[in-house]
């Protein structure tokens, strides 16, 4: 195949081309979703394999598959869609190296993140996550470590599978335990992370945390603000928090997603001011328990 190097219109074009027939796998139905012509498309995927010098589809009894070289280029592709659409949108956006979400949408999703260095922990981060990396970084990241127990009851606990997340594990201390109580807590425990409102743009941002930490097996600081009901059907409530995700290992190995949670008003949002961070109840802010204050941040 001859290399060929398309604007950056038609790159983005094509992208959509693809990764909708990559999904639908099916000639007609992704012209019908694109409104787009069968020669578009396909003009766009021969473009894209002639750029990586690869085919990405074959066609097996007149039916479209991807071929290995398809399926390694696929989450790629859907990424630097996704990150395209909401750049142009004003959603995702880097301050010094740092990651911020604004999105919100009238009577739907609202969702503001802003990434913050791990030194926040410690010149004003909350006892609570200064107690998390104290524990995580005696522990090696090991969540069965003896020093990983203190923190055990506020952490949640995920393992990859495939292109989502399982959660293995949700402390009873924990904020997702405290906001949706006992019952939902623990029957959450071996389902796949849900899927995140605000369609795909969103939930390729959303995800961008995750799999950060997934890459680097380190530390990541985030605070956040969006609207969650507590219950099912019920009306979406305030919540500001501070989110400590870090990389860990189960017993046999594999990765492990490590989070802990605290709601607090105590949040850095610059988009944000505070009186909308405040609009979350107080009786939803969680305290620091009293056998973790006080903690060395390490021991000899």
């Amino acid at each position: 195949m001859t290399a060929i190097k398309p604007s950056h219109s038609v790159l983005f074009e094509a992208l959509r081309s693809f990764t909708t027939l990559a999904r639908t796998l099916n000639l007609s139905h992704a012209v019908k979703e694109l409104n787009s012509t069968r020669q578009t498309v396909r003009r766009h995927v021969d473009q894209l394999e002639a750029m990586r010098g690869e085919e990405l589809f074959e066609l097996v009894d007149r039916q479209y598959r991807l071929t290995e070289a398809g399926q390694r280029a696929l989450p790629e592709a859907e990424d630097l869609l996704a990150r395209a659409t909401a750049w142009s949108h004003g959603h995702a956006s880097h301050a010094n190296g740092l990651f911020t979400i604004k999105y919100s949408a009238a009577g739907s999703f609202e969702y503001h993140l802003q990434q913050h260095p791990i030194s926040k922990v410690w010149e004003s981060g909350s006892e609570l996550m200064r107690c998390a990396v104290r524990s995580w970084a005696l522990a090696g990241g090991q969540i069965e470590d003896s020093a990983m127990a203190i923190m055990r009851p506020y952490l949640l606990v995920y393992r990859r599978q495939n292109d989502s997340w399982l959660c293995c594990e949700i402390g009873e201390e924990s904020a997702f335990a405290s906001w949706f109580g006992w019952a939902k807590a623990r029957s959450s425990i071996g389902s796949i992370l849900e899927s995140f409102p605000g369609g795909s743009i969103i939930a390729s941002l959303m995800n961008e945390p995750l799999e950060d930490i997934e890459r680097c097996h380190g530390l990541r600081l985030d605070h956040v603000f969006t609207r969650v009901p507590r219950e099912d059907g019920g009306d979406k409530i305030p919540m500001a928090f501070q989110r400590l995700t870090m990389g860990g290992e189960f017993p046999d190995g594999s990765f492990a997603l490590l989070s802990v949670v605290q709601r607090t008003y105590d949040i850095a949002i610059p988009h944000l001011d505070d009186s909308i961070i405040r609009t979350m109840p107080e009786k939803l802010v969680m305290d620091v328990p009293q056998k973790l204050q006080g903690l060395k941040p390490f021991v000899a």
